[in-house]
């Protein structure tokens, strides 16, 4: 009797879901499925699967056309590239321009009005992050017309949110004792912001400005294929005649260029940073 009411007996088992979480859990996988199978039926409604089935010859012989790369053709291709380079970083500089001033607007503790100035730079910045710089390019080149001031536009438009949203968060995160030490000497708005944030986040800036110039880079090297200039210009003149030998040339100047402003990038992000 003792011994019975010391321990127990009990058939009950030990599961790691109750029989509602498991049921739960295959109604949310069915679900899945069901919604896979449903967006794989709309997306290949349309498909030739003769093509696709066609794809390896296909792939095989456009390969075979594009090698060897046409190497004389790098002489036509310095100018393009100076042009991509000029625009990824022209429009990184205007971006960067518009994009400081938007940051301390939207930050909180900068921001001359949470009301007003913080949900319009914050609009801004969302607006300008959610849109492809592609697209930038082609409503800019409707407007502006084809060449290298549509792409530097579409460059700067599209970093606007990019830095200043990276930014924003940086001069949120600064030390507040900094801030204090300052405030408590009697400094005004502006020698506070000069001599307590802005020293505070001036390598998250330069770290932010060349990592965006970097993407710009690449960015910049498509512009040209909806008529903002660079190398992506030259790129769309040989696919339209069909000239694969100078596409491949392009793609490996272009991937040459990529590199180069990666390692770039690192190296001045390590000296600064």
């Amino acid at each position: 009797m003792t011994e019975t009411l010391m321990h127990p007996r009990s058939d009950a088992q030990w599961r790691h879901r109750t029989p509602r979480g498991q049921l739960l859990l295959w109604l949310f996988w069915l679900i899945v499925v069901a919604l896979f199978v449903y967006c794989w039926n709309v997306m290949t409604a349309r498909t030739m699967w003769v093509f696709v089935y066609d794809a390896p010859q296909a792939a095989q012989d456009l390969v075979g056309r594009m090698f060897p790369p046409r190497w004389d053709y790098m002489t036509r291709l310095w100018k393009p590239l100076w042009d991509t380079i000029n625009i990824a970083t022209l429009g990184t500089l205007l971006g960067i321009v518009m994009a400081v001033p938007l940051a301390f607007l939207a930050a909180q503790n900068t921001t001359p009005s949470r009301l007003l100035a913080r949900p319009a730079a914050l609009f801004i910045i969302v607006a300008s992050r959610s849109i492809n710089s592609l697209i930038w390019a082609l409503l800019l080149v409707s407007i502006l017309g084809p060449g290298l001031l549509a792409g530097i536009l579409a460059i700067a438009f599209r970093s606007i949110g990019f830095i200043g949203k990276l930014l924003y968060e940086a001069i949120e995160e600064t030390d507040p004792k900094q801030i204090e030490a300052v405030t408590a000497t009697g400094a005004s708005r502006a020698q506070i912001l000069n001599y307590g944030i802005v020293p505070q986040i001036m390598p998250t800036f330069y770290g932010i400005s060349v990592f965006r110039w970097d993407i710009n880079i690449r960015e910049s090297a498509i512009l040209g294929l909806v008529g903002a200039g660079g190398i992506g210009a030259q790129l769309q003149a040989s696919l339209n005649v069909l000239a694969w030998p100078q596409v491949t040339m392009i793609i490996l100047v272009i991937l040459g260029t990529v590199v180069v402003s990666e390692w770039v990038s690192a190296k001045v992000r390590h000296a600064i940073i």
